[in-house]
């Protein structure tokens, strides 16, 4: 027997330029492992900083995709995004009542770029149809405002709204905490009379076209894959952070953000462990490599599309050491067993995506002489002014002198060497696109050297 398929809805918008919407929405349940079905309920001609022209369709129009869905497909949990008018609310609401199915609606109003896409009269038909269906209605602090006739300025405000929006007919609401001021964003969920809190870091981009539709879609995709309220908000939060840390850089305006980063990490695992497996192989059959080794070993280490921590980074078990007959991988390419290298390429994608890669050679000034000729922009960091209070936290040496040898020649460098401290082997690390790039490089310098 097939494992079943989980099927969700998103009854939505089309966003033209697919940052939001019913687009980002497909994108939400295609990388959560659900199903995703479209109820269209208007079509926008937008971009990252504007919306042109609204075109709603016939409100039966929008029934007919619905039933066309459940009568087939039948439906696991589903969303509502952009409801533009009176008449599509009101339809949605009766067509929705004739299933039983999780309901998650987000209450969209205005659009990033300040475009009202809710017509003013529709708020009330809102409240009245649609948020009595609702198993979990998904407000930001200005809409939780609209809707609850409450001043919305701390968290302690967001939970009165967050209470008074309850009695309006659903089971569940999360007020979102990305308007609010801060270093931290803390979404409040109101449910069975208790109050859930789910914080993460701030992030400080533009990337955020789409972050509300991406929330409610991935809380419906959590519904629908039979994750209780709280754990479906929790894990939708996460979700949304990786999507907005990981948004793609385009367009005028806010650009998207990027639901599929998750998909597009764990699709790169099996890329990086050939690359590494073919830039070991270059490197074991090159003798005059052995030159190179540093005393603590070599290792070659590569991150994955998206890398968040050192889990997502794979280098060579075990590290390359010295033979009588060249180099040697003591094991074969593994995720997660080289930290000290997978803290530069940590720190190095933070300013730069493309350099993917590191590997650690032994100092020398002959070396770095090379690496100069060859045209790479070398920097240093001293590792006997390293501050007390970095030293006394394990693993901060390496990301403090990443972000030192940047502000030595104010960008990332290829190159990082550093001449050692106590008991400290001097070290020279090079940045790449790749592992098999950085074996090639590592091969010539080798040659070079004889």
């Amino acid at each position: 027997m097939k494992n079943y398929t989980p099927v969700a809805i998103t009854i939505a918008g089309s966003d033209s330029c697919g940052g939001a919407g019913i687009q980002a929405d497909l994108k939400t349940f295609a990388a959560l492992g659900v199903h995703g079905t479209v109820a269209i309920t208007s079509v926008t001609a937008q971009n990252t900083y504007s919306v042109r022209i609204v075109q709603d369709l016939p409100p039966e129009m929008v029934c007919e995709q619905i039933s066309a869905v459940a009568e087939d497909l039948g439906i696991d949990a589903g969303k509502t995004g952009m409801l533009h008018a009176e008449g599509i609310i009101r339809a949605v609401a009766s067509e929705v009542s004739k299933y039983d199915f999780p309901l998650v609606v987000d209450p969209v109003m205005v659009a990033k770029s300040g475009a009202h896409l809710l017509k003013p009269e529709a708020k009330e038909a809102l409240k009245k149809h649609l948020f009595p269906l609702a198993k979990v209605v998904t407000p930001n602090r200005f809409e939780a405002e609209r809707l609850s006739g409450i001043k919305i300025k701390s968290l302690k405000d967001a939970e009165a709204a967050a209470k008074e929006i309850s009695k309006m007919g659903p089971e569940a609401v999360v007020i979102k905490g990305g308007h609010f001021e801060g270093e931290e964003v803390t979404d409040t969920l109101y449910y069975k009379g208790k109050f859930w809190k789910f914080t993460l870091p701030r992030l400080e981009v533009k990337t955020t076209h789409g972050t509300g539709c991406v929330f409610s879609a991935a809380i419906a995709a959590f519904l629908a894959k039979k994750l209780d309220i709280p754990e479906a908000v929790e894990n939708a939060k996460k979700f949304v952070f990786s999507a907005v840390k990981f948004g793609l850089q385009i367009g005028k305006g806010y650009g998207p953000v990027n639901p599929l980063a998750s998909l597009y990490r764990q699709a790169s695992r099996y890329e990086v462990l050939l690359n590494l497996e073919e830039a070991k192989n270059l490197l074991e059959g090159h003798p005059e490599v052995a030159a190179l080794v540093p005393e603590v070993g070599m290792n070659l280490a590569m991150a994955v599309r998206y890398a968040e921590n050192v889990d997502d980074i794979a280098a060579i078990d075990g590290r390359i050491v010295r033979t009588l007959s060249g180099v040697r991988a003591v094991g074969s390419p593994k995720f997660g067993c080289s930290h000290h290298l997978a803290k530069y390429v940590i720190e190095a994608i933070k300013h730069d995506e493309s350099k993917r890669a590191a590997i650690n050679l032994k100092f020398s000034e002959e070396i770095l002489k090379i690496l100069e000729q060859q045209g790479l922009i070398i920097s240093f960091y001293d590792r006997t002014k390293e501050p007390n209070e970095i030293k006394k936290i394990e693993g901060m040496t390496v990301p403090w002198g990443v972000r030192e040898a940047i502000k030595n020649i104010g960008k990332l460098p290829d190159v990082i060497y550093h001449k050692g401290d106590l008991g400290k082997e001097p070290m020279i690390v090079i940045l790449g696109k790749d592992a098999v790039s950085l074996a090639k490089l590592v091969i010539e310098i080798a040659k070079e050297r004889r």
